[in-house]
């Protein structure tokens, strides 16, 4: 089996070898979502190998909820041995520094904890409403500065849903739509403003998806402010938003009295 430090090496490559063109990129969007995508980021065969390693989803964790329907994975030590691989090189100290090269930010720390992160998949009418990312770690020591979103899930065209959508102008506005494509890379930040979502899966397929984010002792802009994973309706859906402003509400409140929650969010690697 591959090693994590020959992925990263690959990884690397890939990154080493677009670096002007994904820090463009990247710089056009900074003043709203700053992001990048890098297609083709891995040989086919072992994009093939991820994919076909992914747990069933009778064996992740169902969220579903008003906000949320999605599976995720996070104790890695249960699946098989290569998505830990493949998770870790995204960690490596050679990706980690040129991600911080073409985004611009120093000193990223990437999570070895898989707070949040892992593996996440999505299947028919499954989807992720508006939101921002909680603001901070697990201990709320570092403030959540990117997130890498690596798609495996072969012939994954735009019509099928399950895409990321960036909101760079706004909830009122008509949000970016980045193609969920197999062997797609994108980065992007994550602060008071990077509004982001995924659209409803409309084939009766699964999305695989293998997530990691990124920290740093500073946010991004000066002012942003701790906050918990927030979410908000779609410009379409009145009613929902107001309920989510009042559930946002509530959940802020309870973690100005409870710093770290009322109980320890299980999304994390224990290891």
């Amino acid at each position: 089996m591959i090693h994590r430090k020959e992925i990263a090496t690959l990884i690397s490559d890939k990154l080493t070898k677009e670096k002007e063109t994904l820090k463009a990129q990247f710089l056009k969007s900074e003043k709203e979502i700053g992001f990048f995508y890098v297609d083709e980021l891995l040989p086919e065969s072992l994009v093939l190998d991820i994919y076909k390693s992914f747990p069933k989803l009778s064996q992740t964790k169902q969220r579903k909820n008003i906000r949320e329907f999605k599976y995720i994975a996070y104790q890695m030590d249960k699946y098989n041995a290569l998505l830990e691989e493949v998770i870790y090189a995204f960690q490596d100290v050679k990706v980690v520094q040129l991600v911080s090269e073409i985004c611009g930010i120093e000193s990223l720390i990437p999570d070895e904890n898989l707070y949040a992160g892992g593996l996440s998949l999505m299947a028919k009418d499954n989807y992720l409403s508006p939101h921002l990312d909680n603001s901070h770690d697990k201990d709320r020591h570092l403030w959540r500065v990117l997130n890498l979103l690596f798609y495996v899930t072969p012939n994954w065209e735009l019509d099928n849903g399950g895409n990321l959508e960036l909101w760079n102008n706004g909830l009122k506005n008509e949000p970016i739509v980045v193609q969920s494509k197999c062997n797609r890379l994108v980065v992007m930040a994550t602060h008071d403003k990077s509004w982001h979502s995924v659209n409803k899966v409309l084939k009766d397929d699964v999305r695989r998806c293998v997530s990691n984010y990124y920290f740093s002792e500073k946010s991004l802009l000066q002012d942003d402010n701790f906050h918990v994973t927030t979410f908000r309706g779609r410009p379409s859906q009145k009613v929902k938003d107001i309920f989510f402003r009042l559930d946002n509400n509530l959940r802020t409140a309870v973690r100005k009295v409870f710093e770290k929650g009322i109980r320890e969010n299980p999304h994390q690697y224990k290891k």
